[in-house]
């Protein structure tokens, strides 16, 4: 009964605590706040007793709301500057879907005062159209403007912006389209790249044609594209060079150790005897075995085959308009070839269980120094990776 009554007072003490923010955000002016708490009570339950205050609440905010952005709409609209229209639009927007959320709750009943909540619904749709229209001119109007006067690429970009959502509002609208694949094209910035290599070692062509794979690297820039073959046509706006600057392959090289093991083994079984000889026998008169013991000796040939190669190299970034280079980072990467074999003389059972693995094993040929050079470059494209794909030009 006890844990009833406080789990009862729980579910109580949170009702009263969402009434009094609701309460709370009217109280200060946000009225879009008072109104999602509400409905989202109401939606769960409106008849329950417990949910009466928000519909109360519900019903100050929504006139009060409404009141104020159709002031803030007179306003803007007595300004009489275009840039205001969007604005404007997004406001009717909102008051409409504001309605349409409210549309499914009803009816809803004040039992205290015996009547339905009022909401004064307003049809905005020709409002919506008509500003829609006027808005989409406007947009399309100062977008082909910025188009004809740009004179740098983040004009064009704002151009783009401004087209993208007309499309989004208005599809289709008069050659909105056409404009945005001109603002978008117009706005790239576009980067020529390049291998360098200053070392005497030959790189191998797979891991050049993998440095150069941009599509592999999850570049998410809107705005830029690299080109690994660089076009005549375009003008590149900036350079990355991956500059090889030594590789270096270490010689082949096999190193022995010779390790001495010694263990005693189970041999048999022998008698146990006493101190004069005799054996010994348990209490049932059986003669008592013992292991018998003895020592072996094993020398064990480990031979370890290693070869390493490094990389180092660098990527740079240059400004094409004034040749500056903007930034450069080392890269460096190195890959270690080792492989262990082994064999013995003498008594393998002296050997431990993490050497015996080495026996089943055999010399293998050495990668060359192509492959090497390869497998080194899989950690520099790695970092290749890191760098390019958070690059910011700008």
């Amino acid at each position: 009964m006890k844990k009833v009554l406080l789990l009862t007072a729980i579910l109580m003490l949170a009702a009263c605590g969402g009434v009094k923010k609701t309460q709370e955000a009217l109280n200060t002016g946000k009225y879009t706040t008072a109104m999602n708490k509400a409905i989202k009570n109401l939606a769960e339950n409106k008849t329950k007793k417990g949910n009466q205050e928000y519909i109360t609440l519900l019903e100050e905010a929504f006139a009060k709301n409404t009141d104020r952005e159709l002031q803030e709409i007179a306003f803007l609209q007595n300004d009489g500057n275009p840039a205001n229209l969007e604005k404007i639009y997004n406001k009717y927007l909102q008051l409409k879907n504001t309605q349409e959320r409210i549309k499914p709750l009803l009816p809803l009943f004040i039992n205290e005062e015996g009547r339905e909540a009022r909401f004064d619904f307003v049809n905005y749709d020709n409002r919506i159209l008509n500003t829609k229209d006027d808005l989409s001119e406007h947009l399309y109007e100062s977008a082909s403007n910025l188009l004809a006067s740009a004179k740098y690429k983040a004009d064009y970009r704002a151009a783009y912006d401004d087209l993208k959502y007309l499309q989004e509002i208005n599809p289709g609208y008069r050659e909105t389209v056409a404009k945005m694949d001109e603002a978008y094209n117009k706005g790239l910035e576009y980067v020529r790249v390049k291998i360098g290599n200053q070392t005497q070692q030959i790189i191998p062509e797979r891991l050049e044609k993998e440095l150069l794979d941009f599509n592999a690297f999850g570049i998410d820039n809107f705005w830029l594209q690299y080109h690994t073959n660089p076009l005549k046509n375009i003008k590149y706006d900036y350079a990355m060079n991956v500059d090889f600057m030594e590789i270096n392959v270490s010689p082949e090289r096999v190193n022995e150790t010779q390790i001495i093991k010694e263990r005693q083994i189970k041999d048999g079984w022998e008698y146990l005897l006493d101190n004069d000889g005799n054996v010994v026998k348990d209490s049932l008169g059986n003669k008592i075995k013992v292991d018998k013991m003895r020592t072996v000796t094993c020398k064990f040939f480990q031979f370890t085959q290693t070869k390493s190669a490094q990389i180092g190299a660098k990527v740079s970034f240059t400004d094409l308009k004034n040749g500056q280079e903007i930034n450069s980072y080392p890269l460096s990467s190195q890959f270690v070839f080792e492989h262990i074999f082994a064999n013995y003389q003498g008594d393998q059972r002296a050997l431990d269980d993490d050497l015996l693995v080495y026996l089943n094993a055999r010399e293998v040929p050495f990668p060359t120094n192509e492959q090497m050079v390869y497998d080194a470059g899989e950690d520099l494209k790695a970092r290749l990776k890191g760098i390019v794909s958070q690059y910011q030009f700008n």
